[in-house]
């Protein structure tokens, strides 16, 4: 150190303090020594102890050794220990500062060694702390090195060992910076290359660099990207949520009791969330204010070095050498500024995705466990909405949130260095902002209101379209597409409406936002030039005030401009968090209702279920009813409290059925017992089962239930998986237990008939399945759990008589699979209730009955007359129905299942009817494969995605837009040049100050008003516009796609674009358009400037522009890839869940919630993971972008610095003061044109869909006869049809003639074809080989079928005709077809809404046309019942009315549709015996003019038909009378009639 002139007694040496020597170009000694040096010895000192007792207190040793360059580092350590302590020697004495910076430096060097040791033991990566403090040190070191040289007292023989010190440290630094990725310890490790990062690759995102060179040269998957940190993980951060969300519940029901009713407080998430990561938003926080405080030292620089240029017209020259340091301080400081910023932003998305997943999980473990009441008023589309939108906020608003400390404070700091220039001026501007202070209440209100609005809409969309996408076909059969459509786009106007309205606020916001700090400038320096001096006299207007001035306005523009998106986001942020907040808080199911006891109870007589005193209702406990215990107090305030937190809807279904469902139950089912439950539609047989599994309110009594439980709900739940992975559902897998459930479920030869056998792959819904065998997949599932008691709602109505009996025989019946099992069945089938244990009989919500067959006949009440009247076995003989048994059991095994077909289920459109290796453009593989991973385009979005969103807009807006821009960045170019020839000529000229404040007043408002016109344009007119046509587009086209592509397609995948895609149309895409060419503008006119003032700055454009365009190229590729993966990860997420709420029910009675919740975390990881990458890799570039500007920054400053004698203070200032925001513009220039192309992905999945080709036109324009058909003949000539194009024929030259009102009957085993002749009657299929077949087949996108075409080209192929009274049906349009036919599907559906729009949808007919048809649907009398009657509000899919009564309301639909064709697609495999009956009964009155066609399971349904057409193999095996058919011992129809007990 240099020698002081001093005793050594005091600090500092004679030139004090510093800390700029006398020289003006090196650090005063006692500065360096204290701050430089010994200061952060002292605080690495510190934290070198500190993080030592850390690791040794919570590391984990990894065992696998030290690196390679442990050795050598610490060898290095020793050496720059002894050069400092040689150093130290061979220095004369210096003052105290000297002994302080030596002293800690060698303490600091000693807890380095053994920190180093520590960490090589503990971690499989460097140091964060010795990193940093090596580097630190090499810096300061070398800063040192150079004070000394300048300083002339000091010899440079008194330096050798501090420059051996020097070369020491910094080959410590070369050891601890070296990439680890090939040594033996991070190559044994499992963590991922985030985890194993250094700080300098953490701090440069140079982890990300194998992902870009992946990405560059080819698509990116999944298992490429595995960055994500532990701390983002669902579960970390879940736990540490929710364990604060369950803690502030507590405490504020605590507070509740004990405050009075004017001082109740509710739950916060919002407070929650910010009290459990506390410590990683303090770190965020921190970082971003050091980076906002660092950045304002820019405009210090640049007076630094104007007064430097200044200087060569005085005499006071300074030496070139400053101007040179000042130029590598703005280097310093830009590179420091950028690593910062780039930091807090991966921090923040590290928390927005740990924030985000803990939600979603909280969510969906919400979702498990809803009570009735609240599971009605939460739709699933409405909570998918929380995940996919609400939690979303948290990653995406985040950032914005934090604005609230650092814009404050970015203000502060800019107002007091611009009063030490301008003084008291300054505040007059300011005082603008006092003025539009208001205007943030309003605009927070505004958006507030705007949010929720905008959010509840969305909600109503996307709900409408879940039910729209879950009943296509249905709506396809009925020919309701456009009344469906109509009331998408009613809530989708609402939605537009309420973004132009926000559009049109932020046009004129931006006046207040975007304008402000050049108008606070302009009042500013027009009060500094006229009265801003001493005693109001004028100011001293000179470069120097000017432009550095401005660059502090330049700088004040990003808190300003900041505001509105901290404002809007921060109201995003508490609208989303309060709705997840209300979700979390409504009311759950009682976990105490049912107890369960999973081990059977060691006294086999002890009955294993057990429901005493019992009354159940959906609707919320009744307090009249109540049974209500001491605990209750507490219980009553959170449900209080949780009830305000519902919605209205809630309420009012909760009073309009607050009546029990079912009323004193006391069941008793003994151990290997088989119960039946029997009774008629809508009397309480399914809710019974619901409330032992605890779905329902209990009110009264109590219920317990022994052993595990296996539950096989009415409509068959089937998994997104394959049939084994169904099957097994999470067991271990058993061979032989598989294959005896596969026999007893009668699988066998359906599986041998699957492209994968087993290990097909099962669609979203079961779609490849045929009703019967998505039941008998459920049947298998639950045999296979080896469950103690089995619970299975109606199981054998969706199958045929002889599956019905096979099921019976060998796996339900007595001598079944689950003899030994407890069941618990119900059922509408009579035919094997004597061979049950016992039955019970419930009637309106109570057991009427309850005893063995025999006892119930004996008593004659009501079962006695049910069986009486109904029954047709119960007449034969015990004999004679083991005959039939063993004769169905034969025909079973040998093949009853030969063909899968979806003849039980209008639903099955895919599975190929033989083994075989074709392959579908969109189905199934020979591997079973049935629904794809959705594609993942390689490459960028190209021009042809931007083309279609600027023929969205228009081509003419889009021009317009364009020529604003140019004009509006030249209004905004005027207003500095103008200000630099004011100050170049102010001496010069006779003009006074106010000509040039005119000016200067002129080309600003100018430039505000344009400004706000460029937005309005920009947003409202095109953006918006573009918005409109894409959806338009889009769901025109998704109703017109044929069902072969729904049947392939998850509806998540679909639903995917009308959600978050159209929501990124709607806000991000805007955005991104309108950022890419605000900042390219701003680009290109700062480069105009710069080039203006230093010419010789144009050299350096071409080396750094090639630089540029290498990063953007790598970059762009592995942006857009990772995008892509990020959207496509989504959708297994969103799929997954709604998934999980369909068989709600299941998951709680099995009990196998924590399976499904780790399923939820890893799909929600991974599609974080995605998220992250995505994020990051807009960091990586980020950092070498403003690396590469700081670099231009430096050019501009040391050209400005070495060509001081030519360029003109103004000049240099105007360049220098545009510096300040090059970085910016530049940065965003290219990351909105990124992110463009990446947002663009929304456009160009919307596109693809709207795109595809669609079936057959609505319309064709051929005329139809008047009141066509008139008769009702069909006639089917060599007909033939497959489901997809590539799969094989499911009907083979199928010829018959129907006449008009004939009733015919359609008979066949299971895959004969009967659906499938539904299916082409109404062209859901259409023949084999014809015109329309092949125009809709989707094997490529970009060939929409024309709506003009010649009715030739309709007609021909090798597929046969079908025609309805004489009219070939392919030339007609499918509207004109459907709607002249009538259908009662297999599967009741009804939408949401009011009883009058399920019935009606197209508002055609009167109120009394609609009673009458429920009169004659026998249904008047219980709609009537209801609270509004034909207002009365259906649930999402019909929840709120049992499968039976669904059946009777499509019924009713029929009778309203007036044509002369009724198809009955199994319309009462559901309902009752009893209500069977009455249905028949109708049909054979009010359809009696009708030609009918019926396929039913019952073969005495079509017994009184008057022909029987049977199928077998997709071919007429049989058609004719039935009687006649019967006298045919040897025919297929007698051999069904004599399995199903009608022979």
């Amino acid at each position: 150190m240099p020698p002081q002139l001093n005793d050594g007694s005091s600090w500092c040496d004679a030139q004090g303090w510093g800390p700029v020597n006398e020289n003006g170009i090196s650090l005063a000694p006692c500065f360096q020594n204290t701050a430089v040096l010994g200061a952060t010895a002292l605080i690495a000192s510190i934290a070198f102890l500190v993080r030592g007792v850390h690791l040794k207190r919570h590391g984990r040793a990894h065992g696998l050794g030290h690196i390679l360059v442990y050795w050598p580092q610490q060898i290095a350590i020793v050496v720059a220990i002894g050069a400092l302590i040689a150093h130290l020697w061979s220095a004369s004495a210096g003052g105290i500062s000297t002994s302080f910076a030596f002293g800690f430096l060698l303490v600091a060097w000693v807890l380095a060694i053994r920190l180093n040791r520590l960490e090589s033991i503990y971690e499989i990566r460097s140091s964060n702390v010795l990193f940093f403090f090596e580097l630190y040190s090499v810096l300061a070191t070398a800063v040192t090195l150079y004070s000394l040289h300048h300083n002339d007292e000091i010899s440079d023989g008194s330096l050798r060992y501090f420059h051996a010190y020097f070369y020491a440290i910094n080959a410590v630094f070369v050891f601890e910076a070296l990439p680890r990725g090939s040594t033996r310890v991070q190559r044994q490790s499992d963590a991922n290359s985030h985890d194993k990062a250094n700080l300098f690759s953490q701090l440069t995102f140079h982890y990300m660099q194998s992902i870009v060179n992946l990405g560059y040269k080819r698509s990116l998957t999944i298992d490429d990207i595995k960055i994500l940190p532990k701390e983002s993980e669902t579960q970390h951060g879940y736990d540490q949520l929710n364990t604060q969300w369950e803690a502030h519940k507590k405490d504020i029901q605590a507070h509740n009791k004990k405050a009075d009713a004017d001082h109740q407080r509710s739950p916060s998430l919002i407070r929650v969330i910010g009290k459990a990561f506390f410590g990683p938003l303090a770190t965020m926080v921190f970082i971003r204010v050091s980076a906002s405080m660092l950045r304002f030292l820019l405009p210090v620089l640049i007076e630094q070095i104007m007064i430097y240029i200044e200087s060569d017209k005085s005499e006071d020259e300074l030496p070139k050498a400053r101007g040179v340091i000042l130029a590598l301080g703005m280097l310093t400081i830009s590179l420091a500024v950028s690593l910062l910023t780039s930091q807090f932003f991966k921090r923040e998305a590290e928390l927005g995705l740990e924030i985000r997943n803990a939600l979603v999980s909280m969510i969906y473990r919400k979702a498990l466990i809803l009570s009735p009441g609240s599971r009605k008023s939460s739709s699933t589309g409405a909570i998918t909405n929380h995940m996919s939108n609400d939690a979303e906020k948290w990653l995406n608003d985040i950032v914005w949130a934090l604005g609230w400390i650092d814009v404050p404070l970015e203000i502060l700091i800019a107002v007091a260095m611009l009063y030490r220039i301008i003084g008291w001026s300054v505040f007059c501007g300011l005082f603008v902002i006092v003025l539009i202070t208001p205007t943030q209440t309003w605009v927070g209100e505004f958006f507030d209101k705007t949010r929720d609005a905008k959010a509840e809409a969305m909600d109503s969309r996307v709900l409408l379209m879940t039910e729209i996408l879950s009943n296509i076909k249905t709506i396809k059969l009925y020919g309701y597409e456009s009344g469906f459509k109509t009331k998408v786009e009613a809530f989708r106007d609402k939605e537009i409406a309420l973004l132009r309205k926000s559009g049109v606020v932020m046009s004129f916001l931006s006046i207040v936002f975007t304008c402000l700090p050049l108008f606070i400038a302009f009042v500013s320096f027009a009060v500094y030039a006229t009265v801003g001096g001493p005693n109001f006299t004028p100011g001293i207007m000179n470069a120097q005030v000017v432009f550095v001035s401005l660059s502090l306005f330049g700088l004040l523009q990003h808190p300003l401009g900041s505001m509105p998106n901290v404002t809007e986001s921060t109201v995003s942020l508490r609208v989303s968090t309060r709705r997840i907040q209300k979700f979390l808080l409504r009311e759950e199911l009682d976990p105490s209702a049912v107890q369960r006891d999973p081990i059977l109870p060691k006294d086999p007589k002890v009955p294993v279920i057990q429901i005493t005193d019992a009354t159940f209702a959906w609707a919320s406990e009744n307090p009249s009813v109540a049974d209500k215990d001491d605990s209750d107090g507490e219980e009553e305030e959170e449900e209080e409290m949780q009830a305000d937190e519902t919605t209205s809807l809630l309420r009012t279904e909760r009073a309009e059925s607050s009546a029990p469902a079912l009323v004193d139950i006391n069941v008793y089912i003994a151990r290997g017992q088989l119960t039946a439950v029997v009774g008629r539609v809508g009397q309480g047989k399914s809710s019974l089962l619901s409330a032992i599994i605890g779905d329902m309110y209990k009110r009264q009594g109590s219920v317990k239930i022994y052993g595990s439980v296996a539950y096989v709900s009415q409509q068959a739940w089937i998994c997104n998986a394959t049939v084994r992975d169904n099957i097994i559902f999470g067991k271990p897998f058993d061979q032989e237990r598989y294959d005896r459930v596969l026999f007893a479920s009668g699988l066998l030869p359906d599986l041998e008939i699957l492209a994968a056998g087993d290990m097909t792959e099962i669609g979203e819904r079961g779609i490849n399945l045929s009703g019967g065998q998505k039941q008998r997949v459920s049947l298998a599932r639950a045999a296979y759990q080896d469950a103690d008691v089995y619970l299975m709602d109606d199981p054998l109505s969706a199958v045929d008589a002889h599956v019905d009996q096979h099921l019976w025989e060998h796996l339900i019946g007595p001598k079944g699979l689950l003899k030994d099992k407890t069941r618990l069945l119900v059922t509408h089938g009579i035919s094997h209730l004597e061979h049950v244990d016992h039955i019970l009989v419930v009637k309106e919500g109570h057991i009427t009955e309850a005893g063995h067959y025999k006892q119930l006949m004996t008593a004659k009440k009501g079962f006695y007359q049910l069986i009486k009247d109904f029954s047709v076995s119960h007449r034969k003989k015990r004999k004679n129905s083991s005959a039939i048994a063993v004769a169905a059991d034969a025909d079973t095994v040998a093949g009853a299942s030969s063909s899968v077909g979806s003849d039980e289920d209008e639903t099955r459109t895919v599975v190929s009817s033989q083994k075989g290796d074709k392959k579908d453009d969109n189905g199934e593989d020979a591997d079973g494969e049935l629904v794809k991973d959705e594609e993942a385009h390689a490459g960028i979005v190209g021009w042809d995605t931007f083309k279609v969103y600027c023929e969205a807009m228009s081509w003419d807006i889009f021009a317009v837009t364009l020529v604003m821009f140019v004009i509006w960045e030249a209004f905004q170019l005027s207003v500095p040049l103008w200000l630099e020839h004011w100050m170049s000529v102010m001496d010069m000229t006779d003009h006074s100050v106010t000509y040039f404040l005119v000016v200067y007043a002129v080309l600003v408002l100018v430039y505000i008003m344009i400004d706000v016109l460029l937005t309005y344009v920009a947003f409202v007119i095109a953006c918006v516009r573009a918005s409109v046509v894409l959806h338009e587009n889009v769901l025109a086209r998704v109703l017109r796609l044929p069902m072969a592509f729904f049947d392939v397609t998850p509806q998540g995948r679909v639903l995917n674009r009308f959600s978050s895609d159209i929501g990124e149309i709607d806000e991000v895409v805007p955005e991104s358009f309108i950022s890419l060419l605000t900042c390219f503008s701003n680009f290109l006119g700062t480069l105009m400037l710069l080039t203006l003032a230093t010419p010789a700055f144009v050299f350096t454009i071409p080396a750094i522009a090639l630089v540029y365009m290498i990063i953007q190229n790598y970059y762009i590729r592995t942006s857009s890839n990772l995008r892509r993966l990020d959207s496509v990860n989504k959708s297994p997420l969103y799929q997954h869940f709604s998934e999980s709420l369909n068989g709600l029910s299941s998951i709680r009675a099995m009990n196998i919630k924590d399976r499904f919740i780790d399923e939820n975390a890893a799909r929600s990881n991974k599609s974080a993971t995605a998220t992250y990458a995505s994020m990051m890799i807009n960091r990586w570039l980020n950092v070498r972008m403003e690396a590469l500007t700081s670099v231009a920054v430096f050019c501009a400053a040391l050209l400005a610095v070495l060509n001081k004698e030519t360029i003109s203070p103004s000049m240099a200032g105007l360049a220098l003061s545009s510096t300040s925001t090059l970085a910016y513009n530049v940065i965003w220039t290219l990351r909105s044109y990124c992110d463009l192309c990446s947002d663009l992905i929304s456009v160009e999945r919307v596109h693809e869909y709207s795109n595809k080709r669609t079936e057959a036109p609505a319309s064709t324009g051929v005329r139809l006869p008047e009141n066509w058909p008139q008769h009702g003949r069909i006639v089917f000539k060599n007909y033939s049809t497959r489901y997809r194009e590539g799969l094989d024929l499911v009907l083979k030259d199928v010829s018959f003639e129907v006449k008009p009102s004939e009733k015919v009957g359609i008979v066949g085993r299971t895959g004969a074809g009967k659906s499938s002749l539904t299916l082409a009657l109404f062209r859901i299929v259409e023949a084999a080989n014809s015109y329309w077949a092949r125009a809709s087949a989707q094997r490529s996108e970009g060939s929409a079928i024309e709506e003009e075409f010649e009715i030739s080209e309709a007609v021909g192929g090798d597929g046969g005709v079908i025609e309805i009274d004489g009219v070939d049906i392919s030339t007609l349009g499918l509207k004109d077809l459907r709607q002249h036919l009538s259908i009662i599907p297999q599967e009741p559906t009804l939408f949401a809404g009011t009883v009058r729009e399920n019935l009606d949808p197209l508002n055609e007919l009167s109120d009394t046309e609609l009673w009458q048809a429920l009169e004659r649907a026998h249904l008047k009398a219980h709609i009537a019942s209801l609270n509004g009657g034909l207002s009365f509000e259906v649930s999402q899919n019909g929840e709120n009315f049992s499968v039976g009564q669904r059946s009777l309301i499509c019924l009713a639909r029929a009778l309203l549709r007036k044509t002369k064709i009724l198809v009955l697609d199994e319309a009462t495999a559901a309902v009752d015996v009893e209500t069977d009956e009455l249905i028949q009964k109708t049909i054979r009155t009010e359809f009696k003019d009708r030609t009918i066609l019926t396929i039913a399971h019952r073969i005495k349904t079509v017994m009184d038909s008057d022909k029987i057409l049977v199928l077998e193999k997709g071919k007429v095996e049989e058609f004719d009378d039935p009687k006649k058919l019967m006298k045919a011992k040897g025919g297929l129809f007698y051999s069904l009639a004599h399995q199903a007990g009608e022979a």
